[in-house]
């Protein structure tokens, strides 16, 4: 069977920069209109997924033929539009109504300053965005059309940024609509917040979710060759600070070599299989000789969504937020909160998990040990030891609401952490915003879950675009955040959401 690597790169993506004018202003002037259009596109070059110009839109049939081109194309995940000149927004009915990926609406002009003494009506004719614009921006609230829309020149760092935001989102959709996530086993036993309907899930995201039999892992792991599993070993030595225990001639040298053939047969079965997540569950480990740990670190290392006890929501968060936060510093990482230092005033938050928290949350070396586990009956698992990096993340949870989705976020500050000799895991600190308490508060009554993606790379902004893409509930605690506003925006949405829905 062919093994496809997982690929998390922005490279082979593209968003097209599409132009709205019309045939009454003459070929001269729809010279110019291509002209700084292809300039204004040409500004926004140098950004994560590349900027590809198209040809000015001057009626219907080239608009709707555009939208159905782009969504028949995997490699182009969204739109950029705008309206140079006065483009009449009715030509726009159909291919807004057709179009079926992200929308970016940027509201600019060609030049920054205005040559006050040289405008005449032939300047104004050929920049009309001021008003084309807002004859677009009332057919798309009319047709009810998702989008983000960014205003100001392509020159403004901020504009750049916005846009950016949003290119990374639309690569989480992109990356959901086609991702394959394989359950090894069922969710932990009597827990809520793991289940979820896999059925509205593939509705609502594109992603699927599909249970293997865990000894199917097995098998895959067995078949991991000696030569296969000193190369990996090796890898290990060379990556990490590595326990003399663990290290070839050690005592413990063959727990490593077991994990190391757990990661060969996991990679190998995920690469097979065009998965680009997974989830494992204590309770059901079949023939695995311990609880997959540095396997799993690893591979959401490496871009792969995970999450823990079947939880199969927070996986794909883990994939998504590891696509939107391709290529910057940082990373993505199944969380949990553990427990509380709750000493007034300086209050902190201890997460971690058994043994599965990924080392892009750190710049450090980890250190590479073997610890027992009081849950699971296996041996002795391997796991790399560190904590995340100082600086700010983002939280996020998915809650099935029964009726949709529900995406809480918390913006929080990493700490530095004190000596934790007796936590070999990897794990990390945090100050949550606005403060422990409303925050605390807050997600406790959004119902959101335990498990969470830590994000160091990508911050809430990202966020609010990708739920946006997606239509799904998002709520955010952050610096302005108090309990009686948050309680009243989680019943408006109770409101929202359902009538949305329709009868």
């Amino acid at each position: 069977m062919t093994r496809t690597p997982l690929n998390t790169s922005l490279d082979e993506y593209e968003v097209w920069f599409v132009t709205g004018s019309q045939n009454l202003y003459g070929e001269e002037t729809l010279r110019q209109v291509a002209e700084q259009s292809g300039a204004v596109a040409e500004g926004l070059s140098g950004l994560p997924v590349r900027v590809v110009w198209k040809p000015v839109l001057k009626d219907s049939d080239s608009i709707r033929r555009l939208a159905l081109e782009v969504n028949a194309r995997d490699d182009v995940i969204g739109v950029i539009a705008w309206m140079h000149t006065f483009s009449p927004a009715k030509m726009w009915i159909s291919g807004l109504d057709a179009l079926r990926k992200p929308l970016l609406h940027l509201h600019t002009q060609a030049n920054v300053e205005l040559p006050w003494a040289e405008i005449d009506f032939d300047f104004m004719n050929l920049n009309q965005a001021a008003h084309g614009d807002r004859e677009f921006g009332y057919i798309q609230t009319r047709l009810g059309v998702a989008r983000k829309t960014v205003v100001g020149h392509v020159s403004n760092p901020a504009v750049r940024d916005q846009v950016e935001q949003w290119q990374r989102a639309a690569a989480g959709w992109a990356a959901a609509r086609t991702l394959k996530l394989a359950r090894f086993g069922d969710n932990m036993r009597y827990v809520a917040v793991t289940e979820g309907d896999k059925t509205e899930a593939e509705l609502r995201f594109g992603v699927q979710v599909n249970t293997w039999g865990v000894n199917e892992l097995v098998e895959a792991v067995d078949a991991a060759t000696d030569a296969d599993v000193d190369a990996l070993v090796q890898v290990y030595l060379d990556s990490y600070d590595v326990a003399a225990e663990l290290r070839p001639g050690g005592e413990r040298h063959q727990s490593l070599r077991d994990g190391a053939a757990i990661e060969v047969g996991l990679r190998s079965f995920l690469e097979e299989g065009g998965f680009g997540a997974f989830t494992t569950s204590f309770e059901d480990l079949g023939g695995l000789r311990q609880l997959p740990g540095l396997a799993v670190q690893r591979l959401m290392a490496e871009g792969y969504g995970f999450g823990a006890e079947g939880d199969w929501k927070t996986a794909i968060l883990v994939r998504v937020a590891n696509v939107m936060g391709a290529g910057l510093p940082g990373g993505a990482s199944l969380m949990e909160d553990y427990t509380y230092d709750l000493v007034p005033g300086n209050e902190r938050i201890l997460g971690a998990h058994m043994l599965e928290v990924s080392p892009s949350l750190t710049t450090a070396k980890p250190r590479l040990e073997v610890h027992a586990l009081g849950i699971g009956g296996k041996d002795d698992p391997v796991r790399l030891v560190f904590t995340a990096d100082p600086g700010p993340a983002v939280v996020v949870a998915m809650s099935d609401m029964r009726d949709r989705f529900r995406l809480v976020a918390n913006v929080v500050e990493n700490v530095d952490a004190p000596d934790l000799p007796k936590l070999p895991v990897g794990r990390a600190v945090w100050k949550p915003a606005p403060d422990f308490a409303t925050s605390a508060a807050c997600w406790l009554a959004a119902g959101a879950a335990h498990h969470t993606v830590m994000t160091t790379a990508v911050g809430i902004e990202v966020f609010r675009d990708f739920a946006d893409i997606a239509g799904t509930e998002l709520v955010v605690i952050d610096e302005d955040t108090t309990v009686r506003d948050f309680q009243r925006e989680l019943r408006w949405n109770q409101a929202y959401y359902r009538l949305a829905q329709g009868i």
